[in-house]
């Protein structure tokens, strides 16, 4: 399938070829619901914790004797009956991660591209080339491309020391959007996709993420 290419004025460029096999997929809905909550719950923290009865401090002695009080019998002012003591069946620090196989990762986003291609959110564009670092910029672009709320999508490069460069100034352009968020082609993920209306990528991003995909 051929989609078109545009500049940042919405001005076709040219076309490109999109592989059917990534971009013209079956939209399997129920990978989006087990591909998004596998990615909430890498990003738990799991640190929540409570104190039982065994951390809280103090209650080392037992309160009273144990009979002739006319007092119901207690061993420990720690105990989980009492006001300050430890807490029964409390949450304690773990990992709520989990393994989720490659090839329902990439179906689903396979499944979210292919959707937003046949929903015509999807915008290619040349190159993302902002003139200077500027939210304005930014915001005027993704006005005339007829996408004000995007997910926006370019490649990074990595320089001499093998490090991953971003495009900065598109980067720091968009990152004050409320209603965008920048991306590099290799972060692409199904919650992200599901969360902005239009996909807008660059072409270079375009075939960074075919050749991802196509296996």
């Amino acid at each position: 399938m051929k989609v078109q290419v545009v500049d940042l004025n919405n001005e076709a460029t040219g076309e490109l070829d999109l592989d059917d096999a990534v971009f013209g997929a079956p939209v399997r809905e129920h990978l989006f619901w087990e591909v998004v909550n596998w990615q909430r719950a890498r990003r738990r923290a799991g640190t929540h914790k409570v104190k039982n009865r065994s951390a809280v401090s103090g209650g080392g002695r037992k309160p009273w004797r144990q009979k002739g009080t006319g007092r119901a019998r207690a061993g420990t002012i720690r105990s989980p009956l009492w006001s300050g003591g430890g807490v029964i069946f409390g949450p304690s620090p773990r990992d709520y991660s989990y393994n989720m196989p490659k090839k329902k990762r990439r179906a689903a986003l396979r499944s979210v591209l292919s959707m937003k291609v046949e929903n015509g959110q999807f915008k290619v564009v040349e190159d993302w080339e902002l003139p200077e670092i500027k939210t304005k910029n930014a915001v005027q672009a993704l006005e005339r491309l007829g996408a004000p709320k995007a997910l926006v999508v370019d490649v990074t490069e990595r320089d001499d020391d093998n490090t991953l460069q971003h495009n900065e100034k598109l980067r720091l352009s968009v990152r004050n959007l409320r209603d965008a968020k920048y991306l590099a082609a290799e972060g692409l993920n199904v919650e992200d996709l599901l969360r902005f209306d239009h996909l807008v990528i660059s072409r270079r991003a375009v075939e960074q993420i075919q050749e991802a995909l196509k296996s």
